[in-house]
């Protein structure tokens, strides 16, 4: 086989099975075909490197699991900040240290593998729940208690009721579950680093549509965040009824 069709038949196989093959490439006295070994060792490596990062985010989960906790649910947030649209949050039940590669904090994760980690996170996961709380009850009684409106839904969303929370810095004082808030949960977690996924890719879908009933203001693009383009729609358009008045109060 040429190296060309070595690669194309090793790519079509599961990453365990390419894997395996590293030895037997290196062997071949070409050098393409050892430099294709270089690429997978590298490869490999990597996603090693990843699992161990895994590893570490299960180690809060893991500490409950130890306590006789089993349905362990991690909650985060997204939308708190933006100058429209709903704040949305998410609940997520994973299977006990369950591996998805590059699940982490959904701000340092680029939008594209977002989307895809969004379906590998349903797909995997024992329970998503989502709560939404649209701009209207955020101007009524305010983001903070929006924030905690929309992560009791998320709860409430649960087709099961979890045994205990971990929550991404904030308590839940009116639920009748045991919880820990985590600052910074979402880099420390991934119960809650898998939630802050399915809260933002969620609400991410959900401004995206405000473009077709509202053009001109590209929400698309900021997500309703208040970015100088933002504004400058809301000076010449006026605001519309997805916007938060309460956070508008100088325009």
């Amino acid at each position: 086989m040429s190296c060309k069709e070595i690669e194309k038949y090793i790519n079509n196989l599961d990453e365990k099975d390419r894997f395996s093959y590293i030895d037997i490439l290196n062997q071949d006295s070409r050098k393409s075909v050892r430099k294709y070994a270089l690429k997978l060792e590298k490869k490999q490596e990597s996603i090693n490197k990843e699992i161990k990062r895994l590893e570490e985010l299960w180690q809060i989960e893991g500490r409950f699991f130890d306590l006789g906790y089993n349905l362990i649910a991690g909650l985060d947030e997204a939308g708190r900040g933006p100058l429209a649209g709903p704040v949305v949050a998410s609940a997520v039940i994973l299977p006990k240290n369950k591996i998805i590669l590059g699940v982490d904090d959904s701000k340092k994760i680029p939008e594209k593998r977002r989307e895809k980690l969004f379906k590998e996170i349903y797909n995997s996961a024992l329970y998503v729940g989502v709560g939404i709380v649209d701009n209207r009850i955020i101007d009524q009684i305010n983001i903070f208690n929006a924030t905690k409106l929309a992560m009791k839904r998320a709860i409430y969303d649960l087709k099961i009721k979890p045994d205990f929370l971990l929550i991404d810095a904030l308590e839940l004082a009116d639920i009748n579950i045991k919880q820990r808030s985590i600052v910074k949960g979402d880099s420390k977690s991934i119960s809650i680093a898998a939630a802050s996924i399915i809260a933002k890719v969620t609400r991410d879908n959900l401004v995206r549509e405000y473009d077709r009933k509202y053009p001109g203001y590209n929400f698309s693009k900021h997500k309703g965040y208040g970015t100088k383009e933002h504004y400058e729609a809301i000076n010449k358009y006026g605001v519309t009824p997805v916007h938060r008045k309460s956070f508008l109060k100088n325009i």
